[in-house]
């Protein structure tokens, strides 16, 4: 695929593009702050989009909201943020729903694991969400004094843990050992109980995973 690569450490974008063209990918361009990422997106329309949150000029949230706009885009590419910090108050806004575009969040962490990282990439660029364990766990610190997830049961909340890792079905289903079935049980009571009605379970999906991040 064709990826546009921004972080402004040298050393790890140069590294990053070279092992995204061993997993034979195309970088199409790697540059060092938010402005020139805008720039070469617009330039190659490119089908995946790796960003660092922190850039010049301030190094606060350049990346990340340059990763925003670009889901805000028709059609908008896929777009996968690294982070060396949590940034927990990030998260909801940028994995909300953008068409079928996929999205992740991971810690820098995670790229020394290259088995990992190309999963992701792949996963992402396939159109889902994924997000680090480790973000998720942070996220889940934040405790809100009515919490939206108070009506599930210790196994729905587990289940919706890692739909928000960006599990599918039948992978929920090996890892607890349980059903398809009872899978679809537990999710169906979860957007029940989220009130979250409607024939579109993708969606529903989305925005039950979004209800858990915010709680």
């Amino acid at each position: 695929m064709k990826i546009v690569l921004a972080d402004d450490a040298v050393l790890l974008r140069e590294g990053l593009a070279s092992l995204l063209e061993r997993f034979g990918h195309t970088v199409a361009a790697a540059v060092g702050d938010a402005d020139a990422l805008l720039t070469a997106a617009a330039e190659h329309r490119p089908d995946l989009v790796i960003t660092d949150v922190r850039m010049p000029p301030t190094h606060t949230d350049e990346g990340l909201r340059a990763a925003i706009a670009l889901r805000a885009a028709d059609p908008p590419p896929a777009v996968l943020v690294l982070s060396q910090y949590t940034a927990t108050a990030y998260a909801a806004e940028l994995l909300a729903p953008a068409g079928r575009a996929g999205v992740g969040y991971l810690l820098k962490d995670r790229v020394g694991d290259i088995a990992e990282f190309a999963d992701a990439v792949a996963r992402v660029a396939a159109g889902e969400t994924v997000i680090d364990p480790d973000v998720v766990r942070q996220l889940l610190t934040r405790q809100r004094a009515a919490d939206p997830l108070a009506r599930l049961t210790p196994r729905e909340r587990e289940v919706l843990g890692l739909m928000a890792e960006g599990r599918s079905n039948a992978w929920i289903a090996r890892a607890l050992l349980v059903g398809d079935a009872a899978v679809a049980k537990h999710i169906g009571n979860i957007f029940a109980k989220l009130d979250l009605p409607g024939p579109d379970d993708g969606h529903r999906r989305v925005l039950a995973v979004l209800t858990y991040l915010r709680a």
